[in-house]
């Protein structure tokens, strides 16, 4: 191996370019089984990030089942998930163009089943007995009125495009399940303001001899109670996850009581920002697969119903989702710190993992990979708080003596979400070139209990920016980063983060928020349903404490904002509207400091497009670079920053 090069922190050339990181890159998701064929979805990057299913047959031939042109992604709840369902062949698919449900089988064109595009749908479950399709509706005909969410009924046929109201009333519903004899029904429900890891319910069912719900009962949840994926064993015992205990853990229903599988101080459950996720599948009545999480890791484990044993499986990630069990083999998307997203099966009886298909066909040395290092940090009350830490690595390069790294704080979007380990290439982009990165799981998030997520509760803009500033000043103190070179970074709520410890704290010397908020008020009534109460409970009631949302809000503090600013904003984001970052700009501009603005058309909520994804990604390093003060080995196109005369 040849002798590493001298060279600062930040100057060092590295192989993992935009063009790398967006070639062939895909976003995979959706697993499913049918029969002996297995499905799942596909983002393309190069394909304007649409959303393609792809099927490999029971003989191993994989190809797609939508065309290019075919968007299989639903709006509802404008993050989606549950956007397809199969059955014996049959696809029945969401397409995010027009809203409309389509059935597709092999050859034949596209058949409608919906009509109505102000009518969309998610968590698609086939209901094989009576020739139906069950799934969330969210009505959007009553323009400038709040969309009204119902639970319903399409035939299969495509008769009656607008189907049957089986359930309404409540703000939201969600996880339709029938009984494996299909003559009961359970699903969740929840209302403003909660969110649905704040407090849900379980209901249950009988169905009626014409496919509607009749005798529901309230079974499990409420307001202090969240409830996750409710789950019909095979031999008709209701199962589902709650956090009752302070962790989201298994309980099964049995004689009108709750019984309890397992419980320990770890998640068996993701929050559910989208439908269809599955974070446990049944191998038989006796045994349930699982996905637990602890410490910021996922692992896969066998639990014996019978007597709540957990037994480890053994695989290769540290991340994982996507559970489905059929056929004796686990279908899952896993991801491990040098090891990038893939589906893969694993044969429950040897142990053999087959991989079926890879985010990335790039194979990239390790020696160029930083791996996440879990820290646990001192921060407010006394409290400590997690993060991920990846050194700078290339084994090219080493920094001169003394020197130390420039520092890029990351903190992640929902807030209601969590960093996890697997390998991330945009971290890897700045890792490699020598800038060390944090990935902050601060107060709010999850995978360490209720109590830790509650910590944000009427504290966001305080509790996220003080563990962002604390984890920064940890790494300083114990001399692994540069103190005086220190950013921060992250989307949507992540980027409200940003811009809040830019303008409240002056720890940074520099920020990049994308498509964060930055006026909390016009979040408040600005925004889609699903959240537009979300920020009662981290803020506080609205209009009630208006005060409290104008004096966390940087929009009304352009004079405190303390460092350049690199603003990114999709134009057609409905969570967090344009108007946000272009009013944000305007300060930036009126308040003389320097900032960039790069705002993109036919982008949402994050970029799924190639040529969008590089370009953020080349202006953030290079931003960095003119305000921290390093120098870039690699070529990069320069990105005008307004207002910039010296480097800062």
């Amino acid at each position: 191996m040849a002798k590493a090069q001298v060279a600062p922190y930040g100057a060092w050339a590295s192989p993992i370019t935009t063009d790398l990181i967006v070639a062939g890159q895909v976003g995979l998701g959706g697993p499913l089984v049918d029969g002996a064929a297995i499905y799942w979805l596909e983002g393309r990057a190069v394909n304007k990030g649409k959303s393609t299913l792809v099927r490999r047959a029971a003989d191993g031939q994989i190809g797609d089942v939508t065309d290019p042109d075919f968007n299989v992604r639903t709006r509802v709840h404008e993050y989606g998930g549950g956007a397809y369902a199969v059955a014996d062949g049959v696809a029945y698919c969401s397409n995010f163009d027009d809203n409309h449900i389509y059935r597709l089988t092999a050859n034949a064109k596209p058949v409608p089943l919906t009509s109505d595009s102000a009518l969309r749908y998610a968590d698609l479950l086939v209901d094989r007995q009576r020739g139906r399709l069950i799934c969330v509706r969210e009505d959007h005909r009553n323009e400038g009125q709040e969309a009204i969410n119902t639970m319903v009924s399409l035939p299969l046929d495509g008769s009656s495009s607008d189907g049957q109201v089986l359930l309404s009333g409540n703000d939201f519903y969600s996880s339709p399940r029938l009984s494996p004899d299909g003559t009961q029904f359970s699903w969740l429900t929840w209302n403003h303001p909660n969110m649905p890891w704040d407090g849900s319910e379980l209901w249950v069912g009988d169905v009626a001899d014409d496919g509607s719900i009749v005798n529901p009962k309230l079974v499990a949840g409420g307001e202090g109670e969240s409830i996750v994926q409710p789950e019909w064993s095979p031999d008709g015992t209701l199962y589902f996850v709650s956090d009752r205990n302070g962790w989201w853990n298994i309980y099964l229903r049995v004689d009108g009581s709750d019984k309890a599988l397992a419980q320990m101080a770890a998640e068996f459950a993701k929050p559910q920002w989208t439908f269809g996720q599955t974070n446990y599948a049944f191998a038989s009545a006796g045994e349930v697969i699982c996905i637990v999480s602890q410490n910021g890791s996922d692992r896969l484990m066998r639990l014996d119903t019978q007597i709540g044993k957990l037994t480890p499986i053994a695989t290769p990630y540290s991340s994982i989702g996507g559970l489905v069990v059929a056929n004796g083999k686990a279908l899952m998307l896993g991801g491990a710190p040098t090891r990038g997203w893939e589906l893969a099966s694993l044969d429950l009886a040897s142990g053999q993992l087959e991989t079926i298909r890879r985010s990335s066909n790039v194979e990239l040395d390790p020696d160029f990979l930083s791996v996440a290092q879990p820290i646990e940090f001192p921060t407010e009350n006394g409290l400590t708080a997690h993060a991920l830490f990846y050194p700078p690595t290339n084994r090219a390069y080493t920094a001169p003596a003394g020197d130390l790294p420039p520092l890029v704080v990351h903190s992640h979007g929902g807030p209601t979400g969590a960093a996890g380990s697997a390998l991330n290439l945009g971290i890897q982009y700045f890792t490699s070139r020598g800038l060390a990165y944090l990935d902050v799981n601060y107060g709010g998030s999850t995978g360490y209990g209720r109590a830790y997520r509650q910590r944000l509760e009427e504290q966001w803009g305080v509790v996220d920016v003080d563990d962002c500033v604390n984890g920064a000043r940890y790494l300083v103190q114990r001399g692994l980063v540069d103190g005086n070179r220190l950013a921060i970074t992250g989307g949507s709520a992540g980027g409200y983060t940003t811009l809040c410890a830019v303008t409240f704290r002056d720890t940074f010397k520099a920020g990049a928020s994308h498509f964060g908020i930055g006026d909390l008020e016009t979040f408040v009534t600005d925004t889609h349903k699903f959240e537009s109460r979300y920020v009662e409970r981290l803020v506080g009631r609205y209009p009630e404490q208006i005060e409290r949302y104008r004096e966390r809000s940087a929009i009304h503090f352009p004079e405190r904002i303390s460092c350049p600013l690199i603003i990114f904003q999709g134009l057609d984001d409905k969570v967090v509207p344009p108007n946000q970052a272009q009013t944000m700009v305007a300060a930036l501009k009126a308040n003389g400091l320097p900032h960039a603005y790069l705002a993109y058309e036919g982008e949402g909520h994050g970029f799924r497009r190639a040529e969008n994804i590089k370009q953020a990604l080349e202006s953030e390093l290079y931003f960095y670079s003119r305000i921290l003060g390093f120098s870039l080995a690699d070529a990069v196109a320069p990105v005008e920053i307004a207002g910039m005369r010296t480097e800062c």
